[in-house]
């Protein structure tokens, strides 16, 4: 779709140059090629050397203009175009189309001697940088332009509306600049003339009447309003209907439109319009009828909306309709419908491009063989199910085929392919499909792009692949291939700019490989079999994965000038070896570095301080030895730091918190680190996963660590830890892809590895070192905090009663440390903990009621003599067993016990009360409540007996005894029953817990 809104600008755009230059009479691009002198006129020659001096030319591309004998005449300099009646300079055209791709001009300024050009009819600086500077007013002095190219210049400021004073003007285009929000369009309406417009991004949020001032160009034909963030018309606007119904072609992708006013207001335009994109808007609902009376309409792409249903009954008379885009919506409903309604009659015949990947579409595939001219076929991303039908292989015409991310099963043999012999792009990815095709199979199409990841087609390598000789993309991925790589197949890659081969058996070696790419390509070759060295000729790579294999040897390869290029290197889990070479000084375009679980050794060389674009770092799993290197604090852009289990030693670098401020991932663990934490780590703001485990660093846990603001924030907006790379495709051009990073550490006892939901796993383990102090209560802080490990140190003092603030806590572990004291309430209200240990410490005690704590398994609290309670099954001692502080001490606690509830003492109370009151009512308002004789009944164990007064012996202390087994299990200690020390009004308060 866009390609065709390319080619229809274009042509537009030199239909209109031919038009005013033929009109005028003024061309003669022959006189360029004969003897014939025509000298410029020197007040126009002096203006447009005036204008090149406000041009910066690096790649001197205006060579021919000059002062130099040989350069007098103006008109033959590139880019100038005379009369060749007059003399008089009408054309100036700086765009990449005339000076060519390979060159790129910058501008200062836009001369003031250009309005000497009277006579400019055309003036194209498109793609001339001018760094945010205004465009001048004196544009609007240029009476007799016609055609006016300003696009992607980087002009700023407050838009031009000068260019309203140019009442000839036929071609106006200023899209993708940096101006100022335009206010109105007061301006516009005055281009009577204008047959094309196209002020894309341009901030027009607050032009409400958009649409009237449209309707006010009677010759328009090509309208562009792309990401103008467009507000929807309102009725007033739309009531005034006087357009001269010429509009053609209609591009409002990215803005803020509704479906039931824009196609109001695009219902003046019915027997007119050829072209409509609407994409990437809010349009919500069903598919409108009145598309269906757009009887010209040839091109409609309503893609990335909000559209639904699954009956588009509009369509059916859409006869002229060639490309349809209705991607990305959520359509649903059986896909065979859909295309039964949608091509009953008059569409079949002329459709050329069909998309509705992307939406809820189900059922199997129907025949398509009746639309006889479709090129391309696109239903990625649906809900489609069964096979796929093989009278596919009888629409001649495909180019396009994409059925990936679906539910498709089934054999694919040569059948399906059998007259595709124009196919170019073929995905059947992400479906459990299998391939049946014999060995010598011959296709008749010459494929560039090959997708066919977890398609069935081995165990041997496909031989047919041998016959396409011009693929740029494959993808045989989770191909279930266990063959050795062939030689022939590399020779066939030349010019690949993607592969993946990655999750087969593949096996063999890279030797003798002497292939030299065209491009830098993306290679993913991870979770094979190949074995050997790994060839040079990888250095071109700009995305290199070969992770998960048996390849040996040195990495010598990263010293070849060639990986420049190089953006993406994952060597993990191989077996290289060796140090890591001193040559890093060129992979400044790196970003990310994985050498982990491989055999290197020696130092981490100091010019990884030179690879500063670098964000992800891993290189766990080694022999590394010595310190961090300090020139690594140049990398200010890291974001992920992973050094586990290797030989480095000496103290944390403080320049840790202090240059690598964007670090998300630091892990140090398993190595020698030694000395204490320096505070500067609490200068790392952005952390989530802080890991210096199994080290032998000593001293306190800095308090400043409730500086750590992201752990301090419960959640995470982001499921994963993604960075963006570039890739470059051939010499000059880049394109750009999203890598996710993924983590592997200790989770509650055992090693897991996490990705897709890295983000959300906020950690601090300290675990494994020497640590002593108190663990500080600021730690509390850090409420985002899932999983903090402080075992194994030499930690002290007292659980901090504040522990309950970190309700995120999923993972806590405390053991083998010498901490003593209680276990604090507040950890019972932890209701996510999902593992605790606080094993081998010195804690004493009962352990707090709560469905969490009474949960986990007795030896969570193994090795703490002085525990007791549930889940253990040494019982608390009764109150007598205990001194007076301590009675008081316990009393308190329980008193602040919330984890019985109000509704709980009612509910209880109010089912005993019916039936005890009724009883022994009297007896519990007698006088003899006061006149007790505490001693002698606390010796006999009848403290429940006592609160009621009751003379000794009597019948009722057995329901007391019996009372106070009841509650004894319920984690409610019949000691509370039983304390003299509580007032009265107290004691009754009690009663109902029974």
């Amino acid at each position: 779709m866009q390609g065709h809104g390319r080619c229809l600008k274009l042509f537009l755009a030199f239909a209109l140059l031919l038009l005013q230059y033929t009109q005028g009479g003024e061309v003669d691009h022959s006189q360029r090629d004969t003897k014939v002198s025509i000298r410029c006129i020197e007040r126009e020659r002096q203006a447009l050397l005036a204008f090149k001096r406000g041009l910066v030319d690096e790649d001197n591309s205006l060579s021919s203009w000059g002062l130099e004998a040989q350069k007098q005449d103006c008109c033959r300099w590139i880019g100038v175009y005379c009369s060749n009646q007059t003399g008089h300079v009408i054309g100036l055209d700086l765009s990449y189309k005339v000076i060519g791709e390979d060159y790129f001009l910058q501008g200062k300024m836009i001369s003031p001697k250009l309005i000497e050009l009277h006579h400019l009819q055309h003036l194209d600086l498109y793609g001339i940088k001018f760094s945010g500077s205004e465009i001048p007013d004196f544009i609007g002095s240029l009476s007799n332009l016609r055609y006016l190219d300003l696009s992607w210049t980087n002009f700023g400021g407050k838009f031009p509306s000068q260019v309203g004073n140019l009442s000839n003007l036929q071609y106006l285009a200023l899209s993708d600049n940096d101006f100022t929000n335009i206010e109105n369009l007061d301006w516009l309406p005055l281009l009577s003339s204008l047959r094309y417009l196209d002020l894309s991004y341009a901030n027009l949020s607050n032009v409400f009447d958009w649409p009237e001032a449209i309707n006010k160009l009677p010759e328009l034909t090509n309208l562009t309003l792309q990401g103008c963030d467009l507000p929807p018309p309102t009725l007033s606007t739309l009531s005034y209907i006087n357009s001269s119904k010429s509009l053609i072609s209609v591009d409002l992708p990215f803005n803020h439109l509704n479906t039931s006013s824009i196609f109001l207001w695009l219902s003046n335009y019915n027997t007119s319009l050829v072209h409509l994109v609407l994409s990437y808007n809010p349009l919500a609902g069903s598919i409108p009828d009145v598309l269906g009376d757009m009887s010209s309409l040839a091109h409609l792409d309503l893609s990335s909306n909000q559209l639904e249903g699954g009956d588009p009954h509009s369509f059916a008379r859409l006869c002229s309709l060639q490309s349809l885009d209705l991607s990305y919506n959520i359509l649903s409903g059986q896909l065979s419908k859909f295309v039964q309604i949608l091509f009953s009659t008059c569409a079949q015949n002329s459709l050329e491009i069909l998309d509705l990947s992307g939406n809820d579409l189900a059922g199997s595939l129907p025949d398509l063989t009746n639309l006889s001219s479709l090129e391309l076929l696109s239903l990625y991303n649906n809900q489609l199910t069964g096979g796929i039908p093989e009278n596919i292989g009888l629409m001649s015409k495909l180019k396009t085929i994409d059925f990936s991310m679906n539910s498709l099963e089934g054999v694919i043999s040569k059948t399906h392919f059998s007259k595709l012999s124009k196919l170019q792009s073929l995905d059947l990815s992400s479906n459990s499909l299998v391939l049946d095709i014999h060995a010598d199979w011959i296709p008749p199409f010459q494929l560039d792009f090959i997708n066919l990841g977890s398609c069935k087609m081995g165990p041997a390598f496909p031989k047919w692949l041998q016959t396409q000789k011009n693929f740029s993309h494959i993808d045989i991925s989770d191909a279930g291939i266990s063959d050795i790589l062939p030689s022939w197949f590399w020779s066939l890659c030349r010019n690949v700019t993607f592969m993946n081969l990655t999750s087969n058996q593949i096996g063999g070696t890279f030797a003798n490989l002497t292939l030299e790419f065209s491009y830098f390509p993306e290679l993913h070759l991870s979770s094979n079999k190949l074995e050997g060295p790994i060839p040079s000729v990888l250095s071109k790579a700009s995305y290199l994965d070969l992770s998960y294999n048996k390849l040996s040897g040195s990495i010598s390869f990263l010293c070849s000038r060639a990986t420049i290029g190089l953006s993406f290197l994952d060597l993990s889990n191989n077996n290289v070896s060796g140090q890591v070479p001193d040559c890093l000084t060129h992979l400044e375009n790196l970003v990310m570095l994985d050498l982990s679980y491989n055999a290197l050794s020696g130092k981490i060389p100091t010019t990884i301080g030179s690879v500063f674009r670098i964000e992800t770092l891993k290189l766990r799993s080694n022999k590394f030895v010595g310190q961090l290197p300090s020139s690594l604090k140049n990398c200010t852009s890291l974001v992920v730091v992973d050094v586990v289990d290797n030989k480095l030693s000496g103290p944390i670098p403080k320049w840790l918190g202090v240059s690598l401020k964007n670090l998300v991932i630091l892990m140090l663990s398993s190595n020698h680190f030694n000395g204490s934490l320096p505070s500067q780590i609490c200068h790392l703001t952005h952390i989530q996963n802080l890991d210096f485990s199994l080290n032998i660093i000593s001293g306190n846990i800095p308090k400043c660590l409730t500086n750590l603001t992201t752990l301090a924030q419960k959640g995470n907006p982001r499921l994963n830890i993604s960075h963006y790379y570039e890739i470059s495709t051939d010499q000059q051009g880049f394109t750009g892809d999203d890598y996710e990073d993924d983590a592997t550490f200790i989770w509650k006892g055992g090693m897991k590895t996490y990705k897709s939901t890295l983000g959300l796993v906020k950690r601090i383990d300290l675990s494994s070192n020497k640590l002593t102090g108190e663990i500080p209560s600021e730690i509390t802080h850090l409420v985002g905090l899932v999983s903090l490990n402080l075992s194994r140190n030499q930690l002290t003092g007292q659980i901090t009663p504040e522990i309950g603030n970190l309700q995120s806590l999923d993972s806590l572990d405390l053991s083998r440390n010498h901490i003593d004291g209680r276990i604090p309430k507040s950890l019972a209200r932890i209701d996510r903990l999902g593992f605790l240990d606080l094993s081998y410490n010195n804690l004493s005690g009962k352990i707090p009621v709560g469905t969490q704590l009474q949960g986990f398994d007795p030896s969570v609290y193994a090795g703490n003599l002085q525990l007791c309670g549930p889940p253990l099954k040494k019982m608390c001692a009764d109150e007598k067993e205990r001194g007076p502080s301590e009675q008081t001490d316990f009393i308190s606690q329980e008193d602040k016990d919330e984890l019985i509830t109000l509704g709980f003492y009612i509910s209880m109370g109010l089912g005993f009360a019916a039936g005890f009151w009724g009883v022994c009512g009297t007896l519990i308002f007698s006088r003899m409540l006061i006149n007790y004789k505490r001693s002698t009944l606390s010796e006999l164990g009848g403290g429940c007996a006592i609160r009621f007064g009751l003379p000794a012996p009597h019948p009722l202390w057995s329901l007391c005894y019996k009372l106070k087994a009841f509650l004894a299990p319920r984690g409610a200690s019949a000691s509370v029953l039983e304390a003299d020390e509580l007032p009265l009004w107290r004691r009754h308060s009690y009663w109902p817990l029974v």
